[in-house]
């Protein structure tokens, strides 16, 4: 089995404190994730003394207010130590980013006194979930078909949700369910469920191409009574854009995920470059090889601005549809196609198990699904481009 600790690229002007977070989210892929990746993923190992020990060291949580337990960091303090869990194993990044996704409806609309229990449940050590895709349901979030009545003091929900990360480990999970009577928008409104909820069942563990140890799986419900305090901001109708909100939010992060473990895969090959030798010689001494790897310097230099982008307009407290899309579309295309040239130098080795290339292809796969498909991306940018244009 080969490990490989370099670290090729460069990340410039951070503070102080950022260059500290680096190195700390470094050294811990470096000592915990990269060691254990290939076990967690051949066996499915769901790794939650290593989620503790990140929590533990302040890397999760991260933007999370102060006052509800968590970090209090920037989006692109986020970026940064997202950017090294990536690169160090990507299922172990999706596993602990979900619980992020999950934390965003009550940060953005959550009333005090849910943001002080379930946000601080979180930061005690808890694990929540993200329930808005549904088995006929992915990008047109709009067509969801979960339903929560009012009945007295308490809405009961029925329905059933698909592809829900962590869902097998949640403490509790973010409901997004149709309160209304119409289709539109305006009748989605979002929901705390508590896991041990009656008449909840997570369903089984889903085989999955790549990422592993990242427990997914269906959640149904069958008249799962919830009590009105529940309700996000005790509001109804404000679902969507709390599920649009959390999107945007979501998606440096998961750009980060994607081009850490893209910036993983280029390193590795990098390496295994320089020590492989055909025709007297480093393959990295010929052409074919070198142009490969830069191209992919390239690719991880620009996701990276992209996402750093998106993650500054975030702090500013600006809307950054735009450039999150851009961030989340462009990482997670560049880290499919750099994977696979990782793959590609490795040669024969780079198909077989035995090295990461393999496994580093088969997780970055998800990142073009997840979180708003590619395509969806795209969708997403022609929108908002033609909205400047007109303006």
């Amino acid at each position: 089995m080969l490990i490989i600790t370099a670290q090729i690229m460069a990340i410039s002007d951070l503070n102080e404190e950022q260059e500290m977070l680096v190195e700390l989210a470094k050294q811990f892929a470096d000592e915990e994730l990269i060691p254990n990746a290939e076990e967690w993923d051949r066996n499915g190992i769901f790794p939650e003394e290593s989620i503790n020990n990140a929590r533990d060291l302040g890397l999760l949580n991260c933007t999370i207010p102060e006052e509800y337990g968590g970090m209090g960091l920037s989006f692109l303090d986020e970026a940064l130590i997202n950017e090294e869990l990536g690169r160090g194993d990507p299922g172990f990044a999706t596993i602990t980013g979900v619980t992020m996704l999950a934390c965003h409806p009550l940060i953005y609309a959550g009333t005090e006194e849910q943001k002080k229990k379930y946000l601080g449940r979180v930061c005690d050590g808890e694990i929540s979930a993200y329930c808005v895709t549904e088995p006929g349901t992915g990008s047109d979030v709009n067509a969801i078909t979960t339903t929560a009545v009012l009945d007295g003091d308490s809405y009961v929900i029925n329905g059933s949700k698909m592809w829900i990360g962590g869902a097998g480990h949640a403490n509790w999970f973010y409901v997004l369910a149709r309160t209304g009577n119409d289709q539109s928008h305006k009748s989605l409104s979002g929901f705390i469920v508590e896991a041990d909820s009656a008449g909840l069942k997570v369903g089984k563990k889903e085989e999955k191409m790549g990422q592993r140890s990242s427990d997914t799986r269906s959640v149904t419900f069958d008249n799962v009574v919830v009590p009105k305090e529940n309700l996000i901001g005790g509001i109804e109708g404000n679902g969507w854009l709390q599920a649009m909100v959390s999107f945007d939010r979501s998606r440096p992060m998961l750009a980060s995920h994607a081009l850490g473990n893209a910036r993983g895969a280029m390193e590795e090959a990098w390496i295994y470059a320089n020590e492989r030798r055909t025709f007297g010689k480093p393959i990295f001494e010929h052409q074919s090889i070198s142009f490969m790897l830069a191209d992919m310097s390239t690719k991880i230099e620009a996701a990276r601005l992209l996402t750093h982008k998106a993650a500054n307009k975030l702090d500013k407290g600006e809307r950054a549809t735009l450039e999150c899309a851009h961030a989340k579309r462009y990482a997670a295309d560049i880290g499919m196609e750099i994977t696979t040239d990782s793959v590609q130098i490795f040669g024969g080795y780079g198909y077989s198990e035995e090295f990461p290339a393999a496994r580093r292809m088969r997780g970055a796969k998800i990142y073009q699904i997840f979180g708003g498909t590619s395509q969806i991306q795209r969708l997403i940018i022609g929108r908002e481009m033609n909205k400047n244009f007109k303006s």
